[in-house]
């Protein structure tokens, strides 16, 4: 099967974007997995399927694949990569659209600048709801809100970290590190992603505070490994640090794909992601059958 594809990257996040509103592709897990091989196919962090409107109130349907095949629920960088692509492709003309991914309604903006801004929602901490399983661990109180020591592993020498837990739409556990340079993502990051108290696995976020309205962040994604930027991951280290005390309310995070510019007012308020949206190259492939 030979597919068109838009190869778009936000903030160095790299995706290939499938305009599906003409009709389903009926891609299977391997078939996203050959997309986004990097010397096979096309090569991404995430598959982003562009589909039509499910329900009145919204405008399209935003379907998201990690490189490893599976779907998940939510990608922020991708959410402005795929405002850029619907304005680009002709599929609206408005400058704020309403999208239906699979954790709920997200609201792109185009920006004067040239820059998206995405209402991602309100950050959700019920750990049942993450979800994170609490059963014997006890919160450490920091600031009027918490973290969670973890350990990972099962030996003696195992490494024991202080995660702050919650969910931007998909699961996140982030921790302060002196240098992000330095922290031990490669190590950790697969730990923390697959530690059973993460029913679901979690994005792992190793934030460094610079100071009160700027941070630096690294982070190991769920199903795609460590990536040049991660929006939610970007949106959930900014909500942690702003509930722990050590942020303002707008907040530059730079990655190591570049800056996003993260707002949030508190309890119940949502939080506003701005960055970059690139549209790389357009192309065709050979998908090989579904197995």
């Amino acid at each position: 099967m030979r597919i068109r594809f838009t190869k778009m990257q936000g903030a160095g996040n790299d995706f290939v974007v499938l305009d599906e509103t003409r009709g389903a592709l009926g891609l299977d897990a391997a078939q996203y997995r050959f997309l986004a091989d990097r010397h096979f196919g096309v090569g991404a962090d995430q598959i982003l399927s562009v589909r039509p409107a499910p329900a009145e109130g919204v405008d399209f349907q935003y379907v998201i694949h990690n490189a490893d095949g599976g779907e998940v629920e939510q990608c922020g960088n991708g959410a402005r990569c795929f405002m850029r692509f619907v304005r680009e492709q002709g599929l609206t003309d408005k400058e704020q659209v309403r999208v239906q991914t699979l954790s709920g309604v997200i609201e792109p903006r185009m920006g004067d600048d040239g820059r998206v801004t995405v209402d991602m929602g309100a950050p959700i901490f019920e750990p049942q709801r993450v979800p994170f399983d609490t059963a014997g661990l006890d919160p450490q109180h920091d600031n009027g809100w918490h973290t969670w020591h973890l350990t990972l592993g099962t030996h003696a020498e195992s490494a024991k970290v202080s995660l702050a837990v919650l969910s931007m739409g998909n699961p996140h556990a982030v921790q302060i590190v002196p240098d992000v340079d330095t922290a031990p993502v490669a190590k950790q990051g697969p730990a923390i992603e697959h530690h059973p108290r993460f029913p679901q696995r979690v994005n792992a976020g190793f934030m460094q505070v610079v100071d009160r309205s700027h941070v630096r962040l690294r982070v190991f994604e769920r199903g795609a490994g460590e990536t040049l930027a991660c929006g939610t991951g970007a949106c959930a280290a900014v909500v942690a640090g702003i509930r722990l005390g050590r942020l303002d309310a707008r907040v530059d995070v730079q990655t190591h794909g570049g800056l996003l510019t993260i707002e949030w007012a508190g309890d119940g308020a949502p939080v506003l992601m701005t960055g970059p949206a690139v549209t790389v190259f357009e192309g065709e492939i050979e998908v090989p059958d579904a197995r």
